[in-house]
């Protein structure tokens, strides 16, 4: 497991008038919380934390947040942007406890479909129904992401997530629920099954009759 630093500072200004003074320096407010220690406030630079916000690691993997010096193991869980403007608002961290599960979401990375027999015919459609999956682990164990080979991959086939070959130590809770959970990740078809999918013919529901008594 890689490990990925970010730098933080704590901080005991808070409200909204101090977290608009801190994007005018050019900082972002957080906070840290979770496990056995208070909720922290804190800022971080935002150049850097925007660079590092463009990477896939940043959003799956436990980051070392190092605050004032004193590193402490976290994950992000919320992240607000600017509505339009390339400008990070507020960052959310959650403490990971190394000796304890947690349950989390990782990016799906879809190989070899250019080469496999449904991405080399004509006239076949292939879509990626999940873009990512939760998984549950020890910390040590977390991927950054999670790869599915389609070299193999022919027309008709649909994978699920009972298909990803998970690394040792990983799970998928949502599997443990029952067959009706084994969401698809992968189909592959033909695009006039595609087309003729989205042109099916919606059945009409009779408008209810309001009588004069329901009008009443």
């Amino acid at each position: 497991m890689a490990e990925h630093n970010i730098k933080a500072a704590g901080r005991k200004d808070e409200g909204k008038g101090a977290s608009r003074r801190l994007r005018h320096a050019g900082l972002i407010p957080a906070v840290i919380y979770g496990g056995e220690a208070a909720p922290q406030s804190l800022q971080l630079e935002h150049e850097k934390t925007w660079l590092a916000s463009q990477h896939e690691w940043f959003y799956s993997s436990i980051l070392d947040l190092e605050i004032d010096g004193k590193v402490e193991k976290a994950l992000l869980r919320d992240i607000q942007r600017h509505p339009f403007k390339q400008i990070i608002m507020h960052i959310d961290f959650q403490r990971v406890d190394v000796n304890k599960p947690l349950r989390t979401a990782v990016p799906l990375h879809f190989l070899n479909e250019d080469v496999s027999p449904a991405g080399k015919a004509a006239e076949v459609v292939v879509t990626h129904e999940l873009n990512e999956v939760v998984i549950e682990c020890l910390p040590k164990d977390l991927p950054e992401f999670l790869e599915i080979d389609l070299s193999e991959l022919t027309v008709g086939t649909i994978l699920h997530l009972s298909d990803l070959k998970l690394p040792e130590g990983v799970s998928i809770p949502e599997l443990k629920l029952g067959k009706e959970h084994d969401l698809a990740l992968v189909i592959a078809k033909h695009g006039k099954e595609e087309e003729a999918d989205a042109e099916a013919p919606v059945a009409e529901v009779p408008a209810a009759k309001v009588t004069k008594k329901d009008a009443k």
